[in-house]
């Protein structure tokens, strides 16, 4: 009898899956509790050194999981944090989550499979799985949250227990396998290919939140939208959101490549950081408003306004300039601080004109269909740039830590090849396969 592995990657029918016997093994990426102290005193953390490709026990499955066969998943800078075992050790989550007893035990192992996208197929349900059979092609929203607590019948994401998949809980993406409930499915979108589709949920979902949802920014027909980051797997989304919703979008980037690749994704204003005097290290407050007024000049000059929104993920290098420039009444959305937690901003531009920050964190269920649908239409692309093989997920991870990157790095799970799980050919050939991946001819800076 084949494994099932074989049977996923051959296109097993549902009834030969379910057929097929689990393994009691696979393989995944993951760090090992034991190294968690392995950077302690050491300014490189690289992660290379700490995360690592090999055998992990497959878990039971809980009444409202599914067991997803993982063709391909992605990297996200919560990989990054992992591997570096900062802010905290992720174990920390896992042990925190287990005290709730039951199902949640079986995440406090000393190991942690981690990653928090993913495209495969469906190969086993919870006997209390209603919407999902085996053999369904999904993508996993990495929002885990509790059906059974009250907030999360208003918002996903206002849930005491809400946690990132791969993050704060095990059995993460990047693997051959992953668990996930049921209330993380998606369908995933049929014209793109496995590393297409496993590139998105994350990066696109949270930038959808941040910028279309009446949760976020609510950005309108013409507004003006400052993208920090613009070309990298959170802001190549957030340039499509804005333009694709008829605003003006107004890209930050650190290089001349960049510059061109943000051109290409249909970016209306391109700003090179150096033309602005910011280099990404942390600078003053004297600096702030120097850097800020420069930023508004070429704003102005090129829209001829200040920004309605300025889209933050930053952090602590750029959040003061964000509150500085964006216009009376204007908001800041923030997600995120890869420059730091810890921000210092001048309180005067923000209460004196009435602006305003919204913090905002992936996307509950619902706003995660409706940005899956955008993709189905054709309307938004994926940022994919490079892809790697799941045994090199040191290597992709690294380029994500050095910034090396451009858009999602993707990885190649169970998926045998580039360029499978195509199963509507019409909508591709539509759309245009070099449409479809706007960043791929910009290949990523090989790590050193």
């Amino acid at each position: 009898m084949s494994s099932l592995s074989d049977a996923v990657r051959s296109g097993a029918s549902p009834e030969e899956l379910e057929r097929t016997p689990l393994p009691s093994t696979y393989l995944g990426a993951h760090i090992r509790a034991q190294d968690v102290d392995m950077f302690r005193g050491t300014a490189d953390k690289d992660v290379r050194k700490s995360l690592h490709v090999g055998a992990v026990p497959m878990p039971e499955l809980a009444p409202d999981e599914v067991l997803v066969a993982m063709m391909a998943s992605s990297i996200n800078y919560n990989t990054v944090w992992s591997a570096m075992f900062e802010p905290i050790p992720t174990f920390r989550f896992l042990k925190r989550y287990a005290k709730q007893g039951g199902w949640a035990a079986r995440h406090d192992l000393p190991q942690h499979v981690v990653g928090s996208d993913g495209a495969g197929v469906v190969v086993r349900i919870g006997h209390g799985v209603r919407r999902w059979r085996v053999g369904d092609h999904v993508v996993v929203s990495p929002a885990y949250v509790d059906d059974q607590e009250a907030a999360t019948h208003a918002d996903g994401m206002l849930g005491e227990s809400q946690l990132a998949w791969g993050f704060e809980t095990n059995f993460g993406g990047l693997a051959d396998y992953a668990v996930v409930r049921a209330s993380q499915l998606i369908p995933k979108p049929a014209h793109l290919t496995w590393e297409e589709a496993a590139a998105n949920t994350l990066c696109a979902g949270t930038a959808y939140r941040m910028l279309v949802s009446d949760r976020g920014a609510r950005i309108k027909q013409g507004d003006v939208v400052l993208v920090w980051g613009a070309t990298g797997g959170l802001g190549a989304y957030a340039v499509q959101f804005v333009k694709n919703g008829g605003g003006i979008p107004v890209g930050v980037v650190g290089s001349e490549s960049k510059q061109r690749m943000l051109r290409k994704l249909g970016c209306d204003v391109v700003i090179n950081r150096e033309e602005i005097g910011l280099d990404g290290h942390d600078i003053g407050p004297d600096q702030v408003i120097e850097v800020g007024k420069r930023l508004g000049a070429i704003v102005r000059r090129e829209t001829g306004e200040d920004p309605h929104v300025v889209f933050e993920h930053v952090g602590r290098a750029t959040f003061g300039v964000s509150v500085f420039v964006v216009r009376r009444g204007g908001t800041v959305v923030t997600c995120g601080s890869s420059t730091g937690y810890h921000h210092q901003f001048d309180n005067r531009y923000l209460w004196m004109k009435l602006k305003r920050v919204i913090g905002s964190h992936v996307a509950n269920l619902q706003e995660q269909w409706e940005c899956n649908r955008l993709f189905g239409l054709g309307q938004i692309m994926p940022t994919l740039s490079t892809l790697y093989p799941l045994a090199e997920v040191g290597e992709a991870a690294r380029l994500v830590q050095t910034n090396q990157h451009v858009g999602k790095v993707g990885m190649l799970c169970l998926a045998p090849a580039p360029g499978l799980g195509v199963t509507d050919h019409e909508l591709r050939a539509k759309i245009g396969a070099e449409r479809l991946n706007p960043l791929r001819s910009f290949e990523s800076v090989p790590v050193g």
